[in-house]
C-alpha cells in the first residue's frame, strides 16, 4: 500500500521522497520506473529527512505494533518542531494516542491515518481518515485530499478529530466490514446449504443484488470471487479453500473497544466469534460426530427465499452500521474526538471497503440530525429497517430451523428486537444482583436506590 499510494501522489503532481528499512525494496522501485516519474530514493532516514523540506510531511505505512515504535524512535531525533508524521497501518488507538505524547514532547505531531480500501485503493484513490491535532491536518490536507477517492460530495478525505480519532475510526469501519462479510458468507451459506445451489448460480444471485438494494463493494466482489475458476481443477476456487478465517485484530479491537464504552455491538462481535470457531476444524470434526452436525435443506421455493434474503441481508447491514456508528458517537463524546458522523458516511462513500449505496441514506439522517447519538432515532433508517424486519426474522426462523448457523443474522434481529422493546427483563437480574450481592435497584415508581430483604 505504500508502494501504491506513493505512485498515487505521483500522479498528482507531488514530488515524493521514499524510504524503506529493505533497501532491495527502494532498488526495485526506482528500477520500475521510480527514477523516471522523479521520486528521491533515500538509503537512510536521516537521508530521507534530509530531502524534505520543513515543515516536513511523513506517512508511514508498516506494520502495526512494534515496528512504528522502533521507526517513531529512529525517526523523531531527526525532525525538528512544526514536522508532522502520519501512521496510515491499522495501529491501535491506544498506541496512537502514547505516540502522539512522545511526539509532542519533541514539537512534533503525530497523526493516526486511517487508510481503507487496500492496494487498489491505494493506487487509485482510497477513504481517508486522519486524526490528530486540527492544526497538522491543515499542513497536510492538500495532500491527503488529492490522494483520495472522489465521489459527487467531494474527497473521501475529512478532518475525522482530535487525538486517536483516525485510527478510532477505521478500526470501527473494519468492525463493521467484519460484520457485513459475516452476513454475506451466512446469506451464501442459506443458498448453497440450504437450497442446494451450485457457486455459479450463487455467483448469478449476487450480480443481480449489486446492481440493485445492495449496491457495495463487498457484495460487488463476492460475485468476482464466486466466478473464479480453479485453472487445474476447473472447480470454483471457494470451493477449495480451507474454511477457515484469518484476522489481524481490528474486529476484536472493535469488540473490546464497545465493552469498554458501554456501546452494544453484538453483530461485530458475533462475527469476530465466528472467525474464531472458524479455526478450529479439528474441534469442529470431532463435534460434529457426536451433535450431528449435518445440516438440513430449506424446504421453500428458491425464488422467494433468495427474494427474502436480499432484504433480510439488507437488514442485517443496515444494524451492522448502526452498531459501528453508535460506537463512533459515544467514543466521541467520551474522548472528545469531536468526529462529524455525517461525514464519516461521506467518506466511507467511496474507495473504503464498506462503501456501499446505504451510506447515502445513513449520511442524510445525520445531516437531518447531526447529535442523535443512534441511527434508531432517524425516521428514515428505522424505516427502512423495519421494511427488511419480516425477511429477516423468516429467514432465521428457516435457518434455525434447517441447523444452518447464522450468527450475524441472528444477532442482528435480537438488536433490532432489543430497541424495540420499551421494558426488558432485566429488572429480573437486577433483583438477582441485589439478593446475591446487595448490588442495590432503582424502582419504576418511585426515585432513589433501594436494597430489599429477599429472605423474608
Amino acid at each position: 500500500m505504500g508502494r501504491n499510494l506513493a505512485l498515487n501522489l505521483s500522479d498528482r503532481g507531488f514530488r515524493v521522497a521514499v524510504f524503506n528499512q529493505e533497501p532491495v525494496m527502494t532498488r526495485d522501485f526506482m528500477a520500475q520506473g521510480g527514477e523516471v516519474r522523479g521520486f528521491i530514493a533515500a538509503k537512510s532516514l536521516r537521508d530521507l529527512t534530509c530531502s524534505l523540506r520543513r515543515p516536513r510531511r511523513i506517512l508511514m505505512m508498516i506494520k502495526a505494533g512494534a515496528p512504528v515504535d522502533s521507526v517513531l524512535a529512529s525517526l523523531l531525533p531527526l525532525l525538528t518542531r512544526g514536522d508532522v508524521v502520519m501512521d496510515g497501518g491499522n495501529s491501535n488507538y491506544h498506541d496512537t494516542e502514547r505516540r502522539q505524547k512522545l511526539a509532542r514532547v519533541r514539537g512534533v505531531s503525530f497523526m493516526g491515518v486511517g487508510v481503507s480500501g487496500g492496494e487498489y485503493g491505494a493506487r487509485n484513490g482510497p477513504s481517508i481518515m486522519p486524526g490528530g491535532d486540527r492544526s497538522a491536518y491543515n499542513l497536510v490536507k492538500g495532500v491527503l485530499e488529492k490522494a483520495a477517492a472522489l465521489t459527487s460530495d467531494g474527497p473521501c478525505c475529512a478532518y475525522i478529530g482530535a487525538g486517536s480519532a483516525g485510527h478510532f475510526t477505521k478500526m470501527v469501519h473494519n468492525g463493521i466490514e467484519y460484520a457485513l462479510m459475516q452476513v454475506i458468507a451466512e446469506a451464501w451459506d442459506i443458498m448453497k446449504t440450504g437450497l442446494g445451489m451450485s457457486t455459479e448460480e450463487t455467483r448469478n444471485v449476487f450480480a443481480e443484488w449489486n446492481n440493485g438494494l445492495l449496491s457495495s463493494y463487498l457484495v460487488e466482489i463476492t460475485a468476482q470471487v464466486l466466478g473464479k475458476v480453479d485453472e487445474k481443477s476447473r472447480r470454483p476456487l471457494v470451493e477449495l479453500i480451507a474454511d477457515s478465517a484469518g484476522q489481524k485484530g481490528t474486529g476484536k479491537w472493535t469488540t473490546q473497544a464497545a465493552l469498554d464504552l458501554g456501546v452494544p455491538v453484538p453483530t461485530i462481535t458475533a462475527a469476530v466469534d465466528a472467525r474464531i470457531i472458524s479455526g478450529h476444524p479439528e474441534a469442529r470434526a470431532r463435534a460434529a460426530k457426536l451433535l450431528g452436525g449435518a445440516s438440513g435443506r430449506i424446504k421453500i421455493p428458491r425464488a422467494r427465499l433468495v427474494s427474502a434474503l436480499m432484504y433480510a441481508v439488507r437488514g442485517a447491514s443496515l444494524i451492522s452500521y448502526g452498531q459501528g456508528l453508535h460506537l463512533l458517537a459515544r467514543a466521541s463524546r467520551e474522548y472528545g474526538y469531536g468526529i462529524r458522523l455525517d461525514e464519516v458516511c461521506r467518506i466511507w462513500k467511496g474507495g473504503c471497503i464498506i462503501r456501499a449505496r446505504e451510506l447515502d441514506l445513513l449520511m442524510k439522517a445525520f445531516h437531518a440530525k447531526p447529535t442523535m447519538e443512534h441511527l434508531f432515532e432517524s425516521k428514515r433508517y428505522a424505516s427502512a429497517v423495519r421494511v427488511c424486519s419480516a425477511p429477516l426474522r423468516w429467514l432465521v426462523e428457516q435457518s434455525v430451523a434447517a441447523r444452518i448457523p447464522v450468527p450475524a443474522l441472528s444477532s442482528a434481529l435480537a438488536y433490532r428486537d432489543s430497541f424495540a422493546r420499551v421494558n426488558l427483563p432485566s429488572n429480573l437480574i437486577q433483583a438477582q444482583r441485589d439478593l446475591f450481592g446487595a448490588h442495590t435497584f432503582k424502582r419504576n415508581d418511585r426515585k432513589g436506590i433501594y436494597h430489599a430483604d429477599w429472605s423474608e
